[in-house]
């Protein structure tokens, strides 16, 4: 799908932009397909690992995944994804030929009871010397009103980074009191397996639960214009962060803005993801369902 001027101007207003279909059905059946044996191989895992993130009611029996933690590393067919120019044609188009993907994740909301995420900004998570930083989710199944949308605060990536941080540590998630926002203006990102949504790291975004009999999985792609480093340093090394150079070239020279910075330091009491992290936060915003789809 080709990003117009109208579409740039929209992105550059809301912080967000449905590019709607970009996955044929051969695809999208791929990406289903690995999605589900992923999952499928959940089952004797113990604990939460490099692979999978875990519901608190998954057993090794009963398997039920959350999140699988950056596909790209180990499942070819995303890596892949990540690189087709279906995919980083439109980024190009809103941040430059030169891309990096910076992480990836596939968030899974199981049916009738798949977990919320609180509100927050990503850019809280993995601030750079720029932000030409986006979010790329690409919707591996129906996405709609009962089934956990993502939903952003339009126009909330031109405001400040707000506070992620309670009791004194990160916990991947703004005090909702403090921020003041009225989420009742949130925009919820529908649309059909195999739709496209970028949305700004900056801008605020979350999901209620899965109160539906259908399950919800979005592939999240983080990608950042090449010459926007990560103020925290390198995750994995300097080899590894240039290897991910998944369109045009990479840079020695940081591109540095003027954009408002708050580090995730000191780090969360829970590590492993933000659904680990979102543990320690204060007031929680969206109800959380528990297996059987109750309170």
């Amino acid at each position: 799908m080709a990003i117009d001027q109208a579409d740039k101007d929209f992105f550059a207003e809301h912080g967000y932009i449905n590019v709607g279909p970009v996955l044929g059905t051969e695809k999208l059946g791929a990406l289903r397909a690995e999605t589900d044996t992923i999952v499928q191989a959940a089952s004797g895992v113990e604990g939460n690992n490099e692979i999978y993130d875990l519901e608190a009611t998954h057993t090794p029996k009963i398997p039920r995944v959350r999140r699988i933690k950056t596909p790209h590393l180990f499942f070819p067919v995303f890596e892949d994804l990540a690189r087709d120019p279906d995919i980083t044609d439109p980024v190009a188009a809103l941040i430059g030929e030169n891309i990096r993907l910076y992480g990836g994740k596939i968030n899974i909301k199981a049916a009738g009871f798949g977990a919320p995420v609180e509100w927050h900004q990503d850019w809280a998570f993995y601030p750079h010397t720029n932000d030409d930083v986006l979010t790329i989710s690409i919707f591996l199944d129906d996405m709609d009103a009962e089934n956990g949308p993502l939903c952003v605060m339009p126009g909330s990536h031109k405001g400040p980074i707000f506070n992620h941080h309670s009791n004194g540590a990160f916990c991947g998630a703004l005090d909702q009191d403090e921020s003041q926002l009225d989420f009742k203006q949130a925009v919820s990102m529908t649309g059909r397996a195999g739709d496209m949504l970028i949305f700004h790291a900056r801008a605020v975004h979350g999901s209620e639960s899965n109160r539906s009999n259908r399950q919800r999985r979005l592939l999240l792609l983080e990608m950042t214009a090449a010459d926007a480093w990560p103020l925290a340093g390198f995750r994995d090394g300097y080899d590894e962060f240039q290897r991910w150079i998944i369109r045009g070239e990479g840079s020695l020279v940081p591109r540095l803005a003027d954009v408002p910075v708050r580090m995730p330091y000191p780090s969360a009491v829970f590590g492993g993801s933000i659904y680990e992290n979102q543990r320690a936060m204060g007031r929680q915003f969206f109800e959380h369902l528990d297996a059987a789809g109750g309170d």
